[in-house]
């Protein structure tokens, strides 16, 4: 932390219960009011370039070296790309289905991780609750049935992904043009074993998101929110499409951006900037520039996009949330996690129906055709819209990379929650309070974020907060190992 004369600096380091490593600096006036506030992402992630020479094949299994939480995102954003350099991109029934499978079962299985473990803390104990009760330990102590409902609710996703992928963690189940192994009648039956469990507890997850939005709205809807517009994969018929579909993007009203945009052509539509301060960047809507284009991604931005969700629960689900806004995109922060809630439940309906699908069974798996140099694969990650674009040699090598993960297209929305929590929540105060902190990390936490995917980091950090007076005395330090 360093500390000047013209200005009060407390450093949040690291930003807790969030995938990955990030730090939080906010800067105070004389005045002790809130006048910056950024989320920074400190650790330097090279995957574009480390994985230029390698051949084709080995990309969708590399990739998803970024990240031990959403691996699978990575290997079938890949994969998709992949598809299209070797002419296989359309898929075999079988193979697009066990893909899928594979990736309801991601869903499944981070939004419970992150529901359960991570934000439900804040929910059941307050955002000022002790930090010794506020954590996952203290969940399973006072929510024994909850806590094992988010353990369970993992550990099915996973099983799922062992299934479809070869391993719960970076496995190698896709490859260019299709699947290396279908779902046999026994693993089948292995999951059908648990999923009206599944169900039940999907349906009592979201049902807890719900109320706690609905009673809290008051206090709620102003926490770290904005207008803000939003971007996600849709269907051609506008339903929500989490494995492949076309680019919508709708300003904070709903009004339409852009629709039904190729993939394969997002530069024309996104760009990114850089800032000195973080190692992630800034993509933006390039027909409204930089400062009116950011956009936010993710289970908010999903519900906001789609017309409508194919599978009955969740579609009645959404529409309960979206008459909350009468209709209109809801630019609540906090309702992240009522979506995350909603899509929990549309992945294991999605789940429930393919696994009754005989096309698992197939072994018509792999299609190829006319090879291409360049591609873009694109997928809904539980996070948000990942984009994976490689251009391939004729020698079969990577010749260029560029990924945006879900994060990075929320990297301007989690700086303006961190922002406006600050100013309304730490202006004026003249102690730092732990649970003062913690409203930061909460409008954080709402977005889910992978740091991990942006940002490598070895060993532990330890925890300092120091606010220092106008003249650089030190008021108040805490420090947590």
């Amino acid at each position: 932390m360093i500390a000047t004369k013209e200005s009060n600096r407390i450093v949040i380091e690291p930003v807790t219960r969030v995938e990955g490593h990030g730090k939080v600096t906010i800067l105070l006036d004389e005045q002790r009011k809130v006048k910056q506030a950024r989320l920074h992402i400190v650790e330097f992630r090279g995957f574009e370039r480390f994985i230029q020479g390698r051949p084709y094949w080995e990309v969708p299994v590399l990739v998803q070296r970024l990240c031990g939480i959403c691996p699978v995102s990575h290997h079938l954003a890949a994969v998709k790309a992949m598809d299209r350099i070797v002419g296989g991109e359309n898929l075999t029934p079988a193979a697009e289905k066990i893909r899928r499978l594979m990736h309801y079962g991601q869903f499944f299985q981070s939004h419970a991780l992150h529901f359960f473990h991570l934000c439900s803390p804040d929910l059941l104990f307050g955002f000022d609750a002790d930090p010794m009760i506020r954590n996952v330990i203290g969940v399973a102590a006072k929510y024994p049935d909850l806590a094992v409902q988010g353990v369970m609710m993992r550990k099915y996703g996973q099983e799922i992904i062992k299934i479809t992928a070869g391993k719960k963690i970076h496995g190698t189940g896709a490859i260019p043009g299709g699947m290396n192994k279908n779902v046999s009648i026994t693993e089948r039956d292995f999951l059908l074993k648990d999923l009206d469990q599944m169900i039940t507890w999907a349906r009592g997850a979201l049902k807890i998101a719900k109320d706690y939005t609905v009673q809290n709205l008051e206090k709620l809807a102003p926490f770290g929110s904005f207008d803000s517009n939003h971007m996600s994969l849709v269907r051609p018929d506008g339903a929500m499409d989490l494995y492949h579909g076309n680019l919508r993007a709708i300003d904070s009203t709903g009004n339409k951006i852009f629709d039904q945009v190729d993939y394969q052509d997002y530069l024309q539509y996104i760009a990114e900037e850089v800032r000195s301060w973080s190692y992630m960047k800034f993509p933006f809507i390039k027909s409204l520039g930089p400062e009116k284009g950011w956009y936010r991604v993710g289970p908010l931005a999903r519900i906001n996009c789609c017309d409508f969700i194919d599978t009955p629960e969740a579609e009645s689900a959404r529409k309960e949330f979206m008459a909350v806004t009468h209709d209109k995109p809801n630019n609540i922060t906090m309702a992240y996690h009522w979506t995350r809630m909603i899509e929990l439940l549309h992945a294991i309906e999605k789940i429930a129906l393919l696994l009754h699908d005989k096309d698992l069974q197939g072994t018509d798996l792999v299609v190829k055709g006319t090879r291409r140099r360049e591609a873009v694969g694109l997928i809904e990650a539980p996070r948000g819209t990942l984009f994976h674009h490689y251009v391939v040699n004729e020698q079969d090598q990577v010749e260029l990379a560029n990924l945006i993960v879900s994060t990075t297209h929320n990297n301007e929305p989690m700086n303006r929650a961190v922002q406006k929590v600050a100013a309304d929540h730490l202006s004026g105060k003249p102690e730092i309070t732990e649970g003062l902190l913690n409203h930061i990390e909460v409008a954080i936490r709402a977005y889910d974020p992978c740091l991990s995917c942006a940002t490598h980091a070895l060993g532990k950090m330890p925890l300092r907060v120091r606010i220092v007076d106008h003249e650089g005395n030190v008021i108040d330090e805490k420090v947590k190992a």
